[in-house]
């Protein structure tokens, strides 16, 4: 491993000198043009329009005075290209040196005219593009409803977002949501963005802000033919400003406020909001440029604070559940069957002691849970996310460019996965060098996290239950009061007396218990609770993450060389390097974990029939040292006839499982959670007298309803579990049909997708509970035998302590099940008289395969919703607005942490801008969620409600 990781990087150094002896030329006359840039209607100068030659990645902006000056490595001709958001490109030629050069721009009005990168990694007209894409620009970012730009992806056609908190928002495509969602690829600047330990993107906790983001490219569907592994689901492109086309300074400041008429367990009175940045790019002689961001944001969190009871395990007629275990109360997951303390020894001699030993008969078979915290006492909610981004980059040849970037980010935040996780002052840091030319690019990158102060909400509240009070003493006091309350009651030894008298019996127990429990804001639970979150797991709470990711990877085009036809090959090279410490994976002192895997493509494009129709074939290959390698051919054609584009391809995709799906090794409460490899499987022997917790449930469904633990009627509804399918990758095809066409003199564009997908391998996770022996057969005279393997720990409920787990939650494959789900997606936009614009997007997404109830099929994705945008942003020549309405319908929602129904929403965005044009500004008023509709996105996720802001933006550049 170690000596092939070494070869690896010295062919990619010698590969990277030979790129750059390459691109290096000598000339023999070079070709310097000045001039101005001025806008047609009002002849005013345009500041920062962006100047390339044609074919080279060497250029200039215009300055404040709207004049540029560039000298060139080339004789003449060769063609200028002008560019600017917001106007129409313009190619000018140049035949000789010239000083004078007047250059007029027209406002751009048609649509259709972007260009994108990424559905084919070249550049190409979004209308022709072979796949659905969609795109923001710099103006769409900036007059986007949302209170940032990265929440207003949302209404792009095809995305669903889901959020964990106010500074956290996940996006995919197509369904199989999630809150960490490893089917979706999300980069920056070429740098993938997930988290080494998770392998899923953060969000935009560590990208550029507002100010840096130069357009956002969004394909949905599988792309893993050109992106590799995990781009199953979709993939972004987050692009910020090359500090050579945009320099000066900018700044942006946001005031905000949030927790409106806050309900129970949130905060009663509103809280501030406050985000700002800063932006400075400065360009020397074209040759060295330089750029350099900072960004702050701080917010008091969304509270999660459902108080569902995802166990429903009341028994008999009780009007509620002594064995609740609520969503956003932790603490609970910790519960018992008290009916079987009947058969310990230490109860029956204190009952017996107490004059109660006639009613160890009496205890039912009842699962209780201790009593649990809300959310709002053990998550840090003081939400803050800093950010620092900068580049330096250098002009070696007119043909080639050396860049270096970092990205840093760190803060607070809440993140729902198999429990809810409180990453306080967490950090993200990347470091990229990339040799970039108009025909290649290569670059390696390390991305490296730490987990601060992260650690587990539901674990925290586990400990200072544990620590007040030990379990076992918890629940044997229980079951004495309960056995008291019924003598005080009157209720005959023996005997279980009425519902009423059970629910006082149960009352009257968890008083018992809960005597002199620490409360919330006392000494003893702070100092308790700050003991547990700064002790590592499993002896406290706290995560310690360090792990890493390295890539390298390279692309080439051939266009210079072949004229027939267009062709790119590419290739990468990555290693995640596990360091949990023993808090997430089994990387213990002595033992590391490291996961290697390649890959490389090819891809060739071809017009034929007066280039009417372009065909486009690409084929992929990867290898992750842990399961076999894997092929992912695309093929696509697009015609075209005028202004209408249809396209038809046929993709495929593939996704390794994740770190954690290889090597986690962690007890959540209510399992521990294990990777799917042989390895873990063999550690724990998950399969001696194991049941699919499924079956469990039903189990102890019967029981509650009064069964015996071992009569035939319940026993028969166990299921065995022996084994499971070995772990492998999963793959999707993808058959999408689509139409995209301007209409009505071009102030229309319409565009239409239907997409099938089939699924192999499907990845998912099942849990199975142990019993301590054999359960089966059970013979007639053995009752106790039987009694007895159920107990200790027993199949009635989770043991939580670690090393003596009886839950194990696992990944695996449905092995021999195709899943199959469709769907459709259509936008519209259409340029109204007065510069009013209209636009709108529906999207249906359906899973078609039923997953059995012993698997989590986590489609998780509203059947249908749309997006409606009505604005303007020239209502006056200083004045602009901007309204987006979206609705989805509720769905299902399954994951490792909580199952349940996400309702129904609809929101509004709203905003509106005056240009300060003395003061190079914007000021913006608006708010998201305006009419303060509290929703869920996710089950188990947290609540949220409006955001009201004013925010002003300065900008040399501004026009």
């Amino acid at each position: 491993m170690q000596k092939f990781t070494k070869s690896v990087w010295q062919t990619l150094i010698l590969l990277f000198v030979v790129v750059i002896i390459g691109a290096t030329e000598v000339h023999a006359q070079s070709t310097t043009i000045s001039g101005r840039v001025t806008e047609d209607i009002t002849k005013e100068t345009l500041v920062g329009v962006n100047i390339i030659v044609k074919g080279r990645i060497i250029g200039t902006v215009t300055d404040l005075d709207g004049r540029f000056r560039l000298t060139v490595n080339q004789a003449p001709p060769f063609t200028l290209v002008f560019s600017m958001v917001g106007f129409s490109s313009k190619e000018v030629e140049i035949t000789q040196s010239t000083s004078n050069l007047e250059v007029v721009m027209s406002e751009q009005t048609m649509l259709g005219q972007e260009v994108v990168v990424s559905a084919s990694r070249v550049e190409e007209s979004i209308l022709q593009s072979p796949v659905s894409i969609e795109k923001m620009d710099i103006l769409s970012i900036r007059e986007t409803a949302a209170d940032n730009y990265y929440k207003g992806i949302a209404n792009l056609k095809g995305v669903d977002v889901t959020s964990s908190s106010i500074n956290f928002q996940i996006i995919n495509a197509r369904g199989f949501n999630s809150t960490g969602n490893t089917r979706f690829v999300q980069l920056t600047d070429g740098m993938d963005t997930q988290a080494p330990a998770l392998n899923f993107p953060i969000g935009n906790l560590n990208g550029p802000s507002e100010l840096d983001v130069e357009s956002v490219e969004f394909i949905p569907g599988a792309a893993s033919a050109l992106y590799g592994p995990n781009a199953f689901n979709g993939i972004l492109l987050v692009n910020s400003k090359n500090p050579f086309e945009y320099q000066g300074l900018s700044a942006f400041y946001k005031q905000g406020v949030n927790h409106i008429n806050g309900r129970e367990g949130e905060p009663s009175s509103p809280r501030p909001m406050y985000e700002g940045s800063i932006r400075y790019a400065k360009a020397f002689n074209n040759k060295f440029a330089f750029k350099l961001n900072f960004s702050y944001m701080q917010a008091t969190d969304w509270h999660g604070t459902d108080q569902t009871d995802l166990s429903r395990r009341a028994q008999g007629d009780l009007p509620f559940n002594p064995g609740a275990n609520r969503v956003h109360v932790f603490g609970d997951e910790v519960a018992n069957n008290i009916g079987l303390l009947r058969n310990v020894a230490a109860v029956q001699q204190q009952a017996n002691a107490l004059g109660l030993g006639g009613y160890l008969n009496s205890i039912p078979d009842q699962v209780v849970s201790r009593t649990g915290y809300d959310e709002r006492f053990l998550v840090d909610y003081g939400a803050k996310n800093i950010k620092f981004n900068g580049a330096l980059h250098y002009r070696i040849t007119d043909k080639a460019e050396l860049s270096y970037t970092m990205n840093y980010g760190a803060g607070t935040s809440v993140y729902t996965g198999a429990q809810r996780y409180s990453l306080r002052n967490f950090e993200i840091n990347q470091h990229k060098v990339e040799l970039k030319g108009s025909n290649f690019f290569l670059r390696s990158y390390v991305t490296t996290e730490n987990s601060g102060e992260s650690y587990i909400a539901d674990l925290t509240g586990v400990n200072i239950n544990n620590q007040w009070k030990d379990n076992s003493l918890w629940f044997a006091q229980y079951t004495l009061g309960y056995m008291g309350a019924l003598a005080q009651q009157g209720v005959a030894p023996g005997s279980f007396g009425n519902t009423q008298q059970q629910a006082a019996a149960h009352n009257a127990a968890r008083g018992v218990a809960d005597q002199g429990r620490w409360m919330p804001g006392s000494p003893e639970f702070n100092n308790a609770a700050a003991n547990i979150k700064n002790q590592f797991i499993p002896q406290g709470s706290l995560f310690n993450d360090k792990s890493r990711m390295f890539m390298a990877e390279g692309q080439y085009d051939f266009s210079n060389q072949i004229d027939f036809m267009d062709l790119q090959v590419g290739a990468q090279y990555r290693v995640y390097d596990l360091r949990s410490n023993g808090t997430i994976f089994a990387d213990v002192e002595g033992n590391d974990i490291t996961i290697a895997e390649y890959g490389a493509f090819a891809q060739a494009a071809k017009r034929i029939f007066n280039d009417k129709l372009k065909l486009t074939g690409s084929i992929r290959y990867d290898k992750n040292e842990n399961f076999d390698g894997q092929f992912s051919p695309r093929i696509s054609g697009v015609f075209t006839q005028k202004n209408h584009n249809f396209r038809l391809s046929y993709q495929t995709g593939f996704r390794m499982p994740t770190t954690q799906g290889q090597h986690i090794d962690l007890n959540v409460v209510s399992a521990r959670l294990i990777g799917g490899l042989p390895f873990y499987r063999e550690k724990y022997d998950i399969f001696n007298n194991a049941y699919s917790l499924a079956s469990v449930n039903r189990y102890i469904a019967a029981v509650g309803a009064g069964a015996s633990p071992v009569a035939p009627a319940a026993t028969a509804l166990l299921e065995p579990v022996t084994s499971l399918p070995a772990l492998r990758p999963e793959q999707v095809q993808s058959i999408e049909v689509g139409y995209k066409s301007l209409l009505a003199d071009n102030k229309l564009m319409f565009d239409f997708a239907y997409y099938y997908n089939i699924y192999n391998d499907f990845i998912t996770q099942t849990a199975v509970r142990k019993a301590p022996g054999p359960i089966f057969p059970v013979p007639a005279n053995a009752e106790q035998l039987a009694i007895n393997a159920l107990n200790a720990p027993t199949l009635l409920t989770p043991i939580t302590t670690p090393g003596s787990e009886n839950t194990f939650q696992t990944y695996t494959n449905l092995v021999g099940q195709e899943v199959r789900a469709h769907g459709l997606a259509f936008g519209m936009m259409y340029n109204l008289p007065k510069n009013y614009t209209f636009s709108g997007n529906y999207n249906f997404n359906r899973l078609i395969t039923e997953i059995g109830e012993e698997f989590l099929s986590e489609f998780n994705t509203p059947e249908h919703k749309f997006n409606l945008i009505f604005g303007n942003r020239k209502l006056t020549k200083n004045l602009g607005f901007n309204v987006a309405y979206r609705y989805q319908t509720g769905f299902r929602w399954e994951s490792s942490f909580a199952i349940g129904d996400v309702p129904a929403v609809g929101t509004v965005d709203a905003q509106m801008s005056y240009r300060v044009s003395s003061l190079k500004s914007i000021v913006k008023f608006g708010g998201s969620n305006i009419l303060n509709n509290r929703y869920i996105l996710n089950f188990g996720g947290p609540t949220i409600g409006a955001i009201y802001y004013v925010s002003i933006t300065f900008d040399e550049l501004f026009k």
